[in-house]
């Protein structure tokens, strides 16, 4: 295991296109359905594995049938579910997300398994033996809100694990909470409504600096189709996003975080590594789901995508 992604587990059915609900007992002819692992450790497990890095993902879902189909496809796809445990009477976490035309991604969502996880359910050597540890929902896993849980981030660290976080959701209620995990994390990954919540900022470049206050070495902040923005004790660079035909934006932020471990286990710098993030990201749009267009796709072949297209885009100087 070279990455440990911890958190939250979601079973996505997608469909596309959607214009709108049928009325009454109305049908729409669609293009495509699928079912997905998906959530922010369990997709990012995927498009890891998907990318060629040995990974295993720790979180918890049902004693279901969606649990059963989770657990199969992650591993299907090369991801080690040994840590991820089954909660008898418990649902699965699930969302069914109609895709609109322009790749819009409504959902209707059931938290399911994920708010039971606790300190108890987790293999502490899991952490410390794992060069990264990706905390994928922080906001939902209310179970690990827990100071023994930030001690065992604190002595993994100080093992030599490197400890990234992304977060679930947009609700402000469960975002103050996150705050405590940012001394115990390398690189914090929010998108950019979650950053302003967090750090009361009015605006992205403000958030980042406060939220580099609080401890990380590095925070990246996601803005959708104007790409990304860097931060650290250097200052900020602005990424650009990729131009390309969006099919669907679910992922695409789970996709980004497993983009830029795969490139700080590759040896390049935090905003080289983003930029291989931003070019997993672009591929996942492309298609229906948090894994699409991964098949086959190494983070090297990824990576050379956007070094062509920030030379074609003026961006190789920043």
């Amino acid at each position: 295991m070279t990455v440990l992604t911890l958190g939250v587990h979601i079973v996505d059915v997608l469909a596309r296109p959607v214009e709108s609900i049928p009325q009454g007992q109305d049908t729409h002819l669609l293009e495509q359905i699928r079912l997905t692992a998906a959530g922010a450790a369990a997709g990012v497990a995927v498009d890891l594995a998907r990318l060629g890095v040995p990974v295993a993902s720790a979180g918890a879902v049902g004693g279901d049938e969606l649990g059963d189909f989770l657990l199969m496809i992650m591993a299907r796809h090369g991801v080690d579910v040994s840590g991820v445990v089954r909660k008898p009477g418990e649902q699965t976490a699930a969302s069914i997300l109609p895709i609109r035309p322009d790749g819009g991604r409504p959902s209707f969502h059931v938290p399911g398994a994920n708010l039971g996880l606790c300190l108890a359910d987790l293999d502490p050597g899991l952490l410390t033996r794992a060069r990264v540890v990706h905390l994928g929902g922080m906001d939902a896993t209310w179970g690990l809100h827990d100071p023994a849980f930030h001690d065992l981030l604190r002595a993994a660290r100080e093992g030599g694990t490197l400890v990234t976080m992304d977060l679930l959701s947009n609700m402000p209620d469960l975002m103050p909470a996150t705050r405590a995990f940012l001394p115990y994390v390398d690189y914090f990954l929010p998108n950019e409504e979650q950053a302003l919540m967090i750090s009361g900022a009015s605006e992205v470049e403000e958030a980042a600096r406060r939220l580099l206050e609080e401890g990380p070495g590095g925070v990246l902040v996601t803005l959708g189709a104007e790409g990304s923005l860097v931060a650290t004790a250097s200052g900020t660079v602005r990424v650009p996003a990729l131009d390309v035909a969006v099919v669907d934006t679910t992922g695409c932020g789970d996709a980004y975080c497993a983009g830029f471990i795969a490139g700080l286990l590759d040896g390049r710098d935090v905003t080289e590594s983003a930029r291989l993030g931003t070019a997993v990201a672009a591929r996942v749009a492309g298609g229906l789901g948090s894994d699409a267009g991964l098949d086959g796709t190494t983070a090297g072949e990824l990576g050379l995508l956007h070094d062509r297209a920030g030379s074609a885009h003026g961006i190789e100087g920043i």
